[in-house]
Parts: C-alpha cells; sequence; structure tokens
C-alpha cells in the first residue's frame, strides 16, 4: 500500500504536467499523510538540508566551466585538432566527433553542452559533406553521452551525494568504461560507414597537426589538471570544479581571447539558471528519499528481491533492466534522485561494490538521455542542428544498441570497471 501511494502521487503528478521537482515534494507529501506524520515545518527543514551539501558546490562551477568553454573556443579548438588527426580516412568527421567527445567531456560533464557544440560545430560540415544526416546526428548525440561517465561529471556528485559515496572514487572509476563507451560508437560507426562513398578531405600535413596541437594545448591541459589534481588529492571534487571554471575563464579572455567581459553576464546566468533546476530537483528529492527512509520501502524492496540476493549477475541485469524503463521516461537526474535510495539498500544487502554500481547506474542513466521518447541529448541535437527529431531518432538506434551491449558486458565482467578503477584510485 505504501509503496502504492508513493509511486501513484509521483506518476500522477507528473501525468497531469506537475514538474518533475513538484512531484517528488507531492510523493513525500502523500507519503508523510499517509503515515499520519504531517508537518510542513520537516517538511522544509527536508527540502533545505537537500541542497545543503558541500559537493554539491561542484555542480553550478562545473556547469559555468562548460557555457565557458563552449563560448570561449576551447571547444572549437578540440574539435579543429581531432580533424587534423583523423579528418581524412573514411567516415571521418564521424571519428572527430566520437574523439571531440571524449576530450570534451573532460572539460564540462554535462551531456546537453557537449551535445550542442558537437551539433553545432560538426553537423553542418557532416551534412556538406555527404554523410547521411540522420546517422550524422545520431552519432554526435550518442557521443555526447559520454559527459556524464568521464570526470568530471555532474551526475557523479548528485549520486554520490544521494548515495554517501566516494565521489572522487567515482570519478577515477568512470575514466575506463567512458573511454569504452567512445571505442563502441567508434567500432559501430566504422561497421555503418565502411561502404560509403564519402569523398574524404586531404590528410592534414604534421605542421598543420602540430599549429592545431598547439593551438588546443591549453585546451587540452584541463583534463590532465582534474584528473592528476584528483588522484593526488591536490583538490577535491567541489575545488576540481572551481579549478576548471576559473582554468577555462583565464584561457579563454587572456589566451585565445574570444570571450569578452560583457558576455560573462549571460554565461553566468545560463549557468546559474541550470544550476537552480538541479539543486532544487536534489532538494526536492530529499523530502521523498527520507520518507522513502521512514516508510521501510527499502527493506521491502529488499524482501521482494531476496532471492536474487545470492547472485549478484542476476540483481544487477534487474536493476538495470528498471533503470532503463525509467530512463524512457524521465531525465537523469530526477532518475538518479528517485532510485539511489531505493536500489542503495539492495546494493548492499547483495554485497556489490557502491563504486561499480554506481558507474553502471550512470552509464544506464547517460543512455536514457538518448532514450525516446523524452531523451534530452536527443532534442537539444535536434533543436541545434536543425533536424527533426524522428531523424535524429532513428539515427540514435545503432549507437545507442552498442552502448547498452558494453553496459551488459560491464554487468557480466565488473572487472572491466574495477580493475582500471582500483589503478586509478587504488
Amino acid at each position: 500500500m505504501t509503496i502504492t501511494i508513493f509511486l501513484g502521487a509521483l506518476i500522477g503528478a507528473m501525468m497531469l504536467g506537475v514538474p518533475i521537482a513538484f512531484s517528488l515534494l507531492l510523493s513525500g507529501a502523500a507519503l508523510m499523510w499517509h503515515l499520519d506524520m504531517f508537518d510542513a515545518q520537516i517538511l522544509a527543514q527536508n527540502v533545505i538540508e537537500g541542497s545543503n551539501s558541500f559537493p554539491l558546490l561542484a555542480v553550478p562551477f562545473f556547469m559555468l566551466a562548460g557555457e565557458i568553454m563552449n563560448a570561449g573556443g576551447l571547444s572549437k579548438r578540440i574539435v579543429n585538432f581531432a580533424m587534423t588527426l583523423v579528418g581524412h580516412v573514411k567516415g571521418g568527421l564521424g571519428y572527430v566527433g566520437i574523439m571531440a567527445a571524449i576530450i570534451m567531456a573532460a572539460l564540462s560533464g554535462s551531456a546537453v553542452a557537449d551535445a550542442a557544440a558537437l551539433a553545432a560545430l560538426l553537423l553542418p560540415m557532416m551534412n556538406r559533406a555527404g554523410y547521411d544526416p540522420a546517422r550524422s546526428a545520431g552519432l554526435l548525440s550518442a557521443s555526447s553521452i559520454i559527459a556524464p561517465i568521464i570526470p568530471p561529471s555532474i551526475g557523479f556528485v548528485v549520486f554520490g551525494v544521494a548515495a554517501n559515496v566516494s565521489v572522487s572514487k567515482l570519478f577515477m572509476a568512470g575514466i575506463a568504461p567512458g573511454i569504452m563507451l567512445g571505442a563502441a560508437l567508434w567500432f559501430t560507426w566504422w561497421w555503418l560507414v565502411r561502404k560509403e562513398k564519402i569523398t574524404a578531405p586531404p590528410r592534414a600535413s604534421k605542421a598543420e597537426v602540430l599549429a592545431a596541437f598547439k593551438d588546443a594545448t591549453f585546451a587540452l591541459v584541463l583534463p590532465v589538471i582534474v584528473v592528476v589534481g584528483l588522484k593526488f588529492g591536490v583538490f577535491t571534487p567541489t575545488e576540481a570544479a572551481v579549478v576548471a571554471a576559473v582554468y577555462a575563464l583565464l584561457i579563454s579572455t587572456l589566451v585565445y581571447k574570444e570571450l569578452k567581459l560583457n558576455q560573462l553576464y549571460g554565461l553566468f546566468l545560463a549557468a546559474a539558471k541550470t544550476t537552480s533546476v538541479i539543486m532544487f530537483l536534489v532538494a526536492a528529492a530529499m523530502v521523498s528519499a527520507w520518507m522513502i527512509t521512514v516508510a521501510n520501502l527499502p527493506a521491502e524492496l529488499v524482501a521482494l528481491l531476496e532471492p536474487l540476493l545470492d547472485n549478484q549477475t542476476l540483481l544487477m541485469f534487474a536493476i538495470m533492466g528498471v533503470v532503463i524503463l525509467v530512463g524512457t521516461a524521465m531525465d537523469m537526474t530526477p532518475t538518479i534522485l528517485i532510485l539511489t535510495p531505493v536500489l542503495m539498500p539492495i546494493v548492499k544487502a547483495a554485497g556489490i561494490d557502491p563504486v561499480y554500481f554506481g558507474v553502471l547506474f550512470m552509464i544506464n542513466n547517460a543512455i536514457g538521455l538518448i532514450t525516446p521518447p523524452v531523451g534530452t541529448v536527443l532534442s537539444t541535437v535536434a533543436g541545434v542542428g536543425k533536424i527533426s527529431m524522428d531523424q535524429v531518432t532513428k539515427g540514435v538506434w545503432p549507437f545507442m544498441i552498442a552502448q547498452f551491449a558494453l553496459l551488459f558486458l560491464m554487468v557480466i565482467f565488473p572487472e572491466l570497471v574495477m580493475v582500471p578503477a582500483r589503478w586509478f584510485y587504488g
């Protein structure tokens, strides 16, 4: 009955068009009423405490770093450098998109920001070169979701706070899986374009490659600073976010000189608006999370899944299946905030490493960003690239299937995640 009331209130509110943050508040209030403990003061206290977290300070600074990166010319130089390396091979612009997405993922941590930058920079070039528009848009969409996996990742910050798991360990554990996602896209793109007859531009000379590398050096240094700083304990993830934002600002204004002072207000405002949405979601979700704990829902679910607790692989398959279903209808942040307090007790009861679970959970949520019908990243690419949503959805399927295949391989072989993770943070 308790589960029915919680889910009924949450899903019912969303079906009526109530924003997700308010739906979470309503579901929490409904549980309080059902348990005969409704108190507006407790509701308000949980909302305040939900956003009163030092690690969450990383969110606004990573959002700001992403805005500055796109406006200040860092993204453009990364794409240009990738062009000189692989632009001349068959399907070269697709490989450029994958390489650029991996590098940019280590700068912004936001799939939507990367999707907007890649679609604006590469999609017109790919269309002019004769690539299939739907397939090109699908590839860029799938490449963009590497951003929440490779550090710095806003999603890992939110999950780490909600699950009480080390954000630094999550960051380090995400590096290898993020690169594997890129490799899966690389192979899929190669398979799809191997028979196409598209004239590629001439190979860049060594001088052109060197010039593009020098031009992009300051952009390429930022991921190194973040990863090395986190690995050796120079700064926390929150401090890394500040370093990333300040570094991007200095490079954009003093070195590349493409960002003007009169643009800063707009960038700060855009980052603040996006941050406010995320933070309100986090605050509202804490009400539901607290009520879920009080109502003992995790224990009920643990009892329900008890037959699977002795088989970690089967349990992970079951959990991943649930996340896939939720991801088709809900954006990444609310999915993390709603499911984490419910799933973590089950994960701990089964003896699954929380960091390993966090990485797979985040990959699944990231793929949800390109899963119809919601697919936030699909909408972004369609809007920026001036292409229909149907075309983007059609083009993304082969790449989405490849990423899901990799996810299931990681479920079967946890070592794919944990062996490189222990090297990075061990």
